[in-house]
Order: C-alpha cells, then structure tokens, then sequence
C-alpha cells in the first residue's frame, strides 16, 4: 500500500469534484428527461393511478344447466308400430327439440341416453325422461299423457312441483288429457330416479300414445317440445300453475 500523504488526498478530493461538476453540466432538466433509460426508471419510482374510466372484471358463475334423457335412445327401440315407427325415434326426435329450445333460453342442456354413464349422482335444476305410449289400439280412451315425479328422492315437493308445472303447460300447448289414473310402476320407480344426485327434481313424461296420438307425435313434435320446455321454463321459474296433481 502506498503512503498516505496531504497532496495524494487533494488530487482525490479534486478529482470526485470535477466528475461531480461535470455530470451536473451534462444533466440539464432538458437532457435529464430526454434520457430514455432514466425515464424509464424514474416512471418506475411513480405510483401506480388507477384508470377512472376502466371497468370492474366481471366473474360469471357456471351456466344452469338441465338433463334431457331420451327413452330407450341407446339401449333398445322401445314401443315399433307395425311400419316400423319406434318410439326410441319419436323421443329422441322431440328430446332433441327440447334441447335446442332450452339452449335458445340461456341454459345448458344435457342430452342423455337411457343408460347414459352421466346419470349416475348427476346434479342439475332437472332431469326429464321423454318417452312415448304402446302403438297398440287399446281403447278410445288411450290417448293422452302422463308425468310422474320422482318421489323416492328427498326433495321430493320439488319433483312434485316440476310435475306440476309440466302437466300444466304440457295440455296447454297440446290439448291432450292428463292420465294420472294409468301412471305405471315403471314411471314411478323409473331406473334413473335412483342414479341421479339425491339433489335433482325429476319427471318422467309420457307425451302420448303412439296410436291414437300418433298425429301430433309425428307431424308436430314442435307442439310437443314446446310444451315440455313451457312445463320446465315454468319450475326453474317459479311460475304458478292452474292445477296441481297430488301424489303419495
């Protein structure tokens, strides 16, 4: 190490004075903001402003969503009249009506086969099963529809309500008769009512039969949609109905 001596710390001192004076004659308020990198850094050291026109992010939740089964659509035909008419078609042709109609309202719809692997704990505002009557004659008097409500489930007053809302719109929009007097064991005790999430309504609905109301069936499977989507629109609603078909 060199000796310390007066003259060595004056050149030291001189010289950190004459840099000093030489930056502050280059950094005039015109050069000092036209330096690009110091701009840059002294934007950093600025605080952040909020834009008092910019607008809130919006969150949405998941869109409400409703399950379509179309009876007997992948397992087996179902009721086949002599000309080879099947009630798989039939159903699946207004299952699929229904759907896009839902769609048209804002919900997201879930067309589901008979024993489609979705159904088991499946959880929705609804489930409906879309099916349609024998293509025998029995009688005058088999023409109509039927609507049963999953009543296993414990929220059973909601597959009450659902049921009550599709019989409702249902012979609106169809003018067919409600048989409740002719409602099966195979719709009560229906193989999805015990599949699905204990926490979603559900019907079963028989929109006719494929003899005596073959006419409607097949030449205005929109009439039928329609009222099936008027029966849903009216639960997840909330809308009243004109009659109400108690069940056990």
């Amino acid at each position: 190490m060199k000796d310390f001596t007066p003259w060595r710390a004056f050149q030291s001192i001189f010289g950190v004075a004459f840099i000093v004076a030489t930056l502050f004659t280059m950094w005039t308020p015109g050069k000092l903001f036209s330096n690009k990198l110091l701009n840059e850094v002294m934007l950093t050291m600025q605080p952040e402003v909020s834009d008092p026109n910019a607008q809130p992010t919006i969150t949405t939740g998941p869109t409400p969503h409703i399950g379509i089964v179309a009876g007997h659509w992948g397992n087996d035909a179902g009721a086949v009249c002599p000309d080879g008419l099947t009630e798989r078609d039939v159903n699946l042709r207004i299952a699929t009506m229904v759907k896009q109609a839902l769609i048209k309202e804002g919900y997201e719809v879930d067309l589901l086969q008979e024993f489609d692997n979705s159904l088991d704990q499946y959880e929705a505002l609804a489930l409906i099963s879309i099916h349609s009557d024998s293509c025998d004659y029995i009688n005058e008097d088999a023409t109509g529809f039927k609507v049963a409500p999953a009543i296993s489930l414990p929220n059973k007053e909601k597959s009450n309500r659902l049921t009550a809302c599709l019989v409702d719109r249902y012979q609106r929009a169809t003018g067919l008769d409600f048989h409740f007097n002719t409602i099966t064991d195979d719709m009560t005790q229906y193989h999805a009512f015990e599949e699905i999430n204990s926490s979603t309504p559900a019907a079963i609905i028989e929109v006719g039969f494929m003899n005596l109301d073959r006419e409607i069936l097949t030449k205005q499977p929109d009439l039928i949609a329609e009222g099936i989507v008027q029966g849903i629109l009216c639960y997840v609603r909330n809308e009243p109905t004109s009659q109400v078909q108690p069940t056990e």
